[in-house]
């Protein structure tokens, strides 16, 4: 029984050995020639102009978070969808479809709030109030601060 477990600690110790082996001789027989160019950051072949902190609009984390919801959908339904046949001729067929139609409903109002709460707009609108000519709703990029 412990011969097993010895075989498994050779194992981790000779893949150990070899990273730590490779990553030694690469130190030594790499060439090392610096240059401006070379220890620039690599920008997607571009110059870079400016510093790599930018604002980044929170609207594309809203949209790839519900991309993600919506993806792991599709990987919980996979699985369920490969063996709905076979729960039909066993005759559970009416309960998977009903956990099914029960999972995207919920998916479904998930997306509902999230488009009622306007987050899928890129143009939101802000209501500002103008004491002389009442209340006017105004696109959020067109305000002056």
């Amino acid at each position: 029984m412990l011969f097993n477990f010895a075989n498994i600690l050779a194992f981790f110790a000779i893949g150990l050995g070899f990273v730590f082996v490779s990553l030694l001789l690469s130190r030594f027989l790499s060439p090392r020639v610096p240059f401006r160019e070379k220890l620039a950051t690599y920008e997607c072949g571009e110059i870079p102009t400016e510093g790599g902190r930018i604002n980044f609009n929170i609207r594309f984390y809203i949209i790839a978070l519900v991309f993600i919801v919506f993806d792991v959908e599709i990987a919980f339904m996979f699985p369920v969808g490969t063996i709905f046949r076979e729960w039909v001729q066993q005759g559970r067929g009416l309960v998977a479809f009903v956990e099914i139609a029960l999972f995207i409903l919920i998916l479904l109002l998930g997306l509902v709030y999230v488009w009622r709460k306007g987050d899928f707009e890129w143009m939101k609108q802000v209501v500002t109030e103008d004491r002389s000519q009442g209340m006017e709703i105004v696109p959020k990029a067109s305000r002056v601060p």
